[in-house]
């Protein structure tokens, strides 16, 4: 039975929350080694309850301490915004105060360094990973635990399947893997057809997709200059996506050995890609961390049900679904440091 870590702290940013990232980090005993990525979330722009830089400030030392070099990773996001290309998603993320390490946006510029990593997934057989993260062997991903419309919540196991996919990847998890155009909002100039790798998007006297040339890639999502390049978010049902959630995550922790850490702290209903203020609805808990996503995410959620004496968030065939494929189990034993 896997062991998960909790050390109480409030106060998003503060040198006590750092402090007890800190504390449950080393808890886990992982000889880490190398160069290691620290998988965060930046935060969209107009989002003020995104975990803060300093709050891994704690976890930041102790790797420097033992001789670990680290930096800040994250991949595009599949709609248009601030984080859509590495330029304007690093600059987002020093914004936001993320200087403390260098910062790699994982699959490139606009998706195109990704890594295909099978599986043998009810869902998928591969499943298109972020080139850095692919690449590392060791990783520690530092998730916010809080609402999210499709799975419910979002915390270790969303942060490390949607947060580790490329381009390519959300788009397959979020539908079945082809953007929408919109021919009325085409100015028809041929952005999108020019980016194509294979040529499916097809600017006639209505601009459309070719679906069976469509490979995923949404990279014509990011390059239209009107939106008119959309996905369909509700397209795949909720239990759906959250399976292929479950499948993209285990293929992100594919040969990897993992500190999963979980900030339980500004609990927003929805999640950090929100570009606007959000309140927290509960108040802060602490920070938690294993080495097992799905009994991480199951202790917060376990913790914060038996707290407040109600159901928080929805979600729970995230942990059924999980087990089943073998990315963690859903009992643990709780150490409170």
């Amino acid at each position: 039975m896997e062991k998960v870590f909790l050390a109480r702290a409030e106060r998003n940013g503060s040198s006590e929350v750092s402090e007890a990232a800190r504390k449950v980090f080393d808890a886990l005993k992982i000889n880490f080694e190398g160069k290691i990525p620290l998988k965060v979330h930046f935060g969209e722009k107009g989002n003020i309850t995104f975990i803060k830089p300093t709050s891994y400030q704690g976890i930041i030392n102790s790797l420097k301490e033992k001789k670990v070099e680290s930096f800040f990773t994250d991949t595009n996001v599949l709609y248009k915004g601030e984080r859509t290309t590495r330029e304007k998603h690093i600059a987002l993320a020093k914004e936001h105060g993320f200087t403390q390490l260098p910062i790699i946006i994982a699959d490139g510029e606009m998706g195109e360094e990704n890594v295909k990593v099978k599986i043998s997934g009810k869902h998928y057989k591969e499943c298109s990973i972020g080139k850095t993260i692919a690449d590392s062997k060791q990783m520690v991903v530092l998730a916010h635990f809080k609402g999210h419309f499709l799975p419910g919540f979002g915390g270790a196991i969303k942060q490390l399947s949607m947060g580790c996919a490329s381009r390519g990847g959300k788009l397959a998890m979020h539908a079945h893997s082809t953007p929408i155009l919109n021919p009325l909002k085409c100015i028809k100039c041929n952005t999108c057809a020019n980016n194509c790798p294979v040529d499916a998007c097809i600017i006639s006297k209505i601009p459309h997709i070719d679906k069976k040339k469509c490979i995923g890639c949404a990279k014509c999502i990011a390059v239209c200059p009107t939106g008119a390049m959309t996905i369909n978010w509700v397209s795949t049902g909720r239990k759906e996506f959250i399976e292929k959630l479950c499948e993209y995550a285990l293929a992100a922790q594919k040969d990897k050995e993992i500190a999963y850490v979980n900030f339980v702290l500004d609990v927003t209903k929805n999640c950090d890609c929100e570009g606007h203020p959000q309140k927290p609805i509960i108040k802060d808990l602490g920070i938690l961390a294993s080495k097992d996503p799905v009994a991480l995410d199951k202790a917060c959620m376990d913790l914060l049900r038996k707290r407040e004496g109600k159901k928080i968030f929805s979600g729970d065939h995230n942990f059924d679904y999980g087990e089943k494929i073998g990315l963690g189990k859903k009992e643990y034993e709780l150490v409170e440091l």
